[in-house]
């Protein structure tokens, strides 16, 4: 095989059919269909500055973005990405991608937080299910292979050279591995952390970036978790920021708008977040925007309300609270998306390509997965054929991982770690969440390194072989626990506030110390590291 995708959401399916392009053999390999992926949640629309709707730019939207990211983003992947946005929908657009239309038949746009103006092209509220069943349509047709239901363990490598990945065939459950001459990773980010607490799916554990820091890869920016500022109250699923970009309102329990609806998510977030900790309850207030528009543009939204909070957007207020929904940190990787071990790239938002910094701007993460998903499995095939096929000299990481898996069943199962992952949950949004402090950091840090020392007695009560979710579940919750602990490492040293990053014993931004500097985590022998790159 010439490329193997690990992960089919769209950064995953853009690498595939750009790869496939190229003329490559590819295949995406997935622990689950690609139409569940996480990129079908996102709803309000992917950034390119068209101009047609209002008067818009390039520079416009290179300087949104570096505006939002507190210094921590490269102007130059700004640039290629903003740069490469239009070109991303006129792709998007011939493949088929059914975008809401002006009355003259252009794509319509529509002003998401931290934008100048209206830059979001957008499908109703249902934009990323739209570009991902484009894009999995568009595979599909082209014969490119697909490897569902296969569960990632590991990336085999050797002297720094990735040859594949072991993974676990899940209607079997026989461990294999996979052999290619390139890997991209589009397996999606760490959110799931904050189970409980977070607008991503269950599936989102961070499986591909807990391989990579095995593998050898570098990390960073950990710290910087992006939380959605409406999400259900009861719930947690998202609801659009296209319903303030429409003109939705943020009420307190006094019917009081306490925020521009329209700043930057970091700072909506924490807005609502003091009105909750003071003892309000905040809604989201659409009604004056009337049926007709709802149903024509916020069609899902409404759905969402009825169904989960028992209210009618068109008649009610809408009970929010903001919940984890984007991490901006990751694998680490250079210009052409490679990351420290030759062979293996990363796109979306498993990586971290230095676009997102301290706080993503709305908008931006679809075409990320675009623009530098096509990038990835362009650069893949480039790779491949300049550096021809790598055979294994051993199976050593293969014999461990199915010695592992074996072993699994036989653990002691003393301890229940489906209670201690939704405990992770609630101690992560409540002390490494929207604002954080040292001692409430170190006392998740001190009880995350407690599960790791309990974890050989923890274990799974199904004993089969066959899609068995209790052993899949568990090994989802060993790479929690372990990017857990990087992640409240990265908290607890920026000793600043910046961007998502909110720090309630240290409440500014020290640019002096921390501007344009980005934190770095990786393994040694087993052992977690951890420093700052550029600083002084």
């Amino acid at each position: 095989m010439d490329v193997l995708i690990v992960g089919g959401g769209s950064a995953g399916l853009s690498a595939a059919l750009a790869a496939h392009e190229s003329g490559a053999k590819v295949a995406v390999l997935g622990k689950m269909r690609p139409t569940r992926s996480q990129t079908s949640m996102a709803q309000g629309g992917i950034n390119a500055a068209l101009g047609h709707v209002a008067p818009d730019s390039v520079e416009a939207h290179i300087a949104d973005t570096m505006r939002s990211a507190h210094t921590l983003a490269e102007e130059a992947m700004v640039r290629r990405l903003c740069e490469k946005a239009p070109e991303a929908i006129a792709w998007l657009d011939g493949l088929g991608t059914p975008f809401s239309r002006l009355e003259n038949g252009k794509v319509a746009q529509r002003r998401l937080g931290g934008a100048s103006g209206k830059r979001a092209c957008y499908a109703q509220d249902y934009t990323g299910l739209k570009i991902l069943h484009t894009l999995y349509d568009s595979a599909l047709k082209r014969g490119i292979e697909f490897l569902d239901e296969y569960y990632l363990l590991n990336f085999i490598v050797e002297e720094n050279r990735v040859l594949g990945v072991t993974a676990i065939e899940m209607r079997s459950g026989e461990v294999k591995a996979l052999g290619a001459k390139s890997v991209v990773i589009a397996s999606g980010g760490y959110a799931g952390l904050y189970r409980g607490f977070t607008t991503n799916s269950t599936a989102t554990t961070g499986d591909g970036v807990a391989a990579a820091i095995r593998a050898g890869c570098i990390l960073s920016d950990l710290e910087f978790v992006q939380f959605h500022p409406t999400a259900l109250k009861r719930s947690g699923i998202l609801i659009s920021e296209s319903a303030r970009g429409a003109g939705g309102k943020l009420l307190n329990s006094r019917g009081e708008r306490f925020v521009d609806e329209l700043k930057t998510r970091d700072e909506i977030a924490k807005a609502i977040w003091e009105q909750l900790e003071s003892g309000e309850v905040v809604f989201l207030d659409i009604r004056h925007l009337g049926e007709a528009f709802i149903e024509e543009n916020l069609p899902q939204e409404r759905k969402l309300a009825k169904l989960y909070e028992g209210v009618d957007p068109v008649t009610d207020l809408i009970p929010i609270k903001p919940v984890a929904h984007y991490t901006m940190g990751g694998i680490d990787v250079d210009r052409g998306h490679m990351t420290k071990v030759k062979g293996l790239f990363a796109a979306g938002e498993c990586a971290n390509a230095r676009v997102h910094g301290a706080n993503r701007l709305g908008g931006n993460s679809l075409l990320e997965t675009i623009v530098f998903g096509r990038e990835a499995g362009e650069n893949a095939v480039t790779f491949a054929r300049q550096n021809g096929e790598a055979t294994p000299k051993g199976s050593a990481q293969f014999e461990k991982d199915r010695a592992f898996v074996a072993a699994v069943p036989h653990f002691t199962n003393q301890i229940d770690f489906y209670e201690k992952r939704d405990f992770m949950g609630k101690i992560f949004y409540r002390n490494a969440g929207i604002v954080r402090d040292e001692m409430g950091l170190k006392g998740v840090l001190s009880a995350i390194r407690q599960m790791q020392r309990e974890l050989p007695f923890m274990g799974i009560a199904d004993k089969s072989r066959e899609y068995n979710t209790n052993l899949i579940e568990f090994i989802e919750f060993g790479n929690m626990v372990e990017l857990a602990e990087a992640a409240l490492v990265c908290m607890i040293s920026r000793n600043e506030s910046r961007g998502a990053h909110q720090r309630e014993d240290y409440p500014a931004e020290d640019d002096e110390k921390f501007a344009g500097v980005h934190s770095l985590s990786w393994k040694e022998a087993e052992t977690l590291c951890n420093e700052f790159e550029g600083m002084e």
